[in-house]
């Protein structure tokens, strides 16, 4: 079987040596790699993937790393090995993702991008792209980086008004409204001094900056507001004003298109909206904040039939996938442009506002968000407003009135996963929570105490599923029949089925006869109790059971 990939992709570079590949070339694949996501160059095999093997003067490859090493400048440390495959010898050269910009050791700088047609290519790593990499890989906050060409002139009285405004309408840091012009402009990085002049930050200016300062200085800033139903174009709005006027426009544009349905519970009536407020606020902040300012590109908002779509220049900063994303310690692009965000209180305070995102999405019994169309130059978070399922969302309420708080974000996950796919192991609870199998276990077994998830089998076989009880409530006990009925009804009658042999049978008979654990064997017998079914015998560990 073939393990070397079919094609070239992001990460992997084919390499032909029939020829003998020149040194330039291979040191400058190997920058090209390092200097974008890492990957593997595979020495002997075509562009088209064919593998026609190494040169004979690249046979041996024991010196290929300290060589690699000493034509890198810092140098780069990759792992080289020989695969033998149809019948020739490929080197396979692994290369970290790096840390630093990286050369050649003669001062080549280069990159890796897709083409439009999906095939990589390397081209120059320019200058301006520098702070790009730089605001990715966690080394700079361009944020806080002062303009020398703006002054505070280019500051406008107005918007710090409305910052001002804002803190008291958003409860965020009221220490900050004690404080006058000067002090605020510091406490929020807004403008910083440099030899004794003052100069706007790229904080400072996007926040509170003239809007003529903006377009002169920051020309990158841009956010479109559009809706579209099927291929017609209803509102198509550019913005290039500060980001506190954007962001107050752009919740106007929300608010006057939200739509409710109201739900009567017993006296009160409660609003289902197609979206909810809090989830689009903080996606839409996400993607003012964490967009590479460095770089042209617009922040889009797009309204489009039955889905809210975000959009936002400049994909994961580094170490967030979509493999951690809920997990993930917060890491912005922006440091000081998120914290000021954060202190005027427009944004989540820990920082985890993706929770709060899948949170406002998952309790109404929609599809969670979507980021699977995130790639290497873009964010993007696809929310449904699919009908609301309104049995769900009033199971999810009424948990969290009975225990006085907010149900966990992992529970709501795993609920969800269960109103869809209907069983969910353990294994597969990790995956879903991004979390370890014993932390999965943990809320599982939490969810089984609050009554709203069943356990079925045991060991490694055990799997989980909505509890009677729940299915009762949703509307389709018809559901949990087909999912653990006929093992309950099973299993009944193997127990009566004993009884009419032996005459009794005893709970350790119950766990060996169905393959039950202790509380799994405990709960159907005191079923088959309830249903007048079986009674009960003795105490403690003397009980047995009798057919009525």
């Amino acid at each position: 079987m073939r393990t070397i990939p079919q094609q070239e992709s992001l990460t992997v570079e084919f390499k032909s040596d029939r020829t003998c590949l020149p040194d330039a070339d291979l040191i400058a694949a190997i920058v090209c790699l390092a200097n974008t996501e890492g990957g593997t160059l595979y020495l002997g095999v075509e562009d088209d993937g064919t593998i026609t093997g190494l040169h004979t003067k690249h046979q041996n490859i024991a010196q290929l790393s300290a060589f690699i090493a000493n034509r890198t400048n810092p140098p780069i440390s990759v792992r080289a090995t020989i695969i033998h495959e149809e019948g020739h010898n490929v080197a396979a050269i692994e290369v970290p993702k790096s840390s630093r910009l990286v050369a050649t050791s003669d001062g080549l700088l280069q990159r890796r991008r897709l083409q439009a047609d999906g095939r990589p290519q390397c081209v120059p790593f320019y200058p301006h792209e520098f702070s790009s990499r730089q605001s990715d890989l966690g080394l700079l906050d361009y944020s806080a980086s002062p303009i020398p060409q703006a002054s505070p002139t280019d500051l406008d009285p107005i918007e710090r008004e409305r910052l001002r405004r804002m803190i008291e309408l958003y409860k965020g840091d009221s220490s900050l409204l004690n404080l006058d012009d000067d002090e605020l402009d510091g406490a929020l990085g807004l403008v910083r001094t440099i030899d004794g002049i003052k100069a706007p930050t790229l904080t400072g200016l996007l926040m509170i900056g003239k809007e003529s300062a903006i377009r002169t200085h920051l020309p990158t800033h841009e956010v479109a507001f559009q809706v579209l139903e099927n291929t017609q174009v209803r509102t198509n709005d550019f913005y290039r004003t500060p980001l506190l006027r954007t962001f107050e426009r752009l919740m106007e544009q929300f608010e006057v298109r939200l739509e409710e349905e109201e739900l009567q519970w017993g006296l009160f009536r409660v609003p289902i909206p197609t979206y909810d407020r809090r989830a689009f606020r903080e996606a839409l902040v996400n993607a003012l904040v964490h967009r590479d300012y460095s770089q042209l590109g617009t922040v889009f908002v797009r309204l489009q039939n039955d889905t809210l779509s975000i959009s936002n220049p400049g994909g994961f900063v580094e170490g967030v996938t979509l493999e951690n994303l809920l997990v993930v310690e917060p890491k912005p692009r922006n440091p000081t442009l998120a914290d000021a965000v954060k202190r005027i209180g427009i944004a989540e305070r820990t920082g985890r506002g993706v929770d709060l995102i899948f949170q406002g999405v998952l309790r109404y019994g929609r599809p969670e968000p979507d980021y699977s169309s995130t790639d290497t130059t873009t964010v993007r978070v696809i929310i449904s407003s699919a009908q609301a399922d309104i049995p769900f969302f009033k199971m999810i309420v009424e948990e969290e009135n009975q225990t006085g708080r907010s149900i966990s974000l992992d529970a709501l996950i795993v609920l969800s996963h269960l109103r869809t796919e209907r069983r969910i192991d353990i294994a597969k609870a990790a995956q879903v929570i991004q979390k370890n199998e014993s932390m999965a276990r943990s809320i599982l077994e939490r969810l089984v105490e609050a009554g709203l998830v069943e356990p079925q089998g045991i060991k490694k076989g055990r799997t989980y599923t909505l509890s009677a009880s729940i299915y009762r409530q949703l509307g389709q006990s018809a559901n949990y029949i087909r999912q653990v009925g006929f093992d309950r009804i099973q299993q009944e009658q193997m127990v009566i089925q004993y009884i009419r042999k032996n005459g009794r049978i005893k709970r350790k008979d119950v766990m060996d006869l169905c393959r039950l654990s202790r509380d799994q064997a405990s709960r159907l017998l005191q079923h088959m109790i309830t249903e007048e079914k079986l009674t009960a015998h003795g105490q403690s560990r003397g009980t047995y059971y009798t057919s009525r």
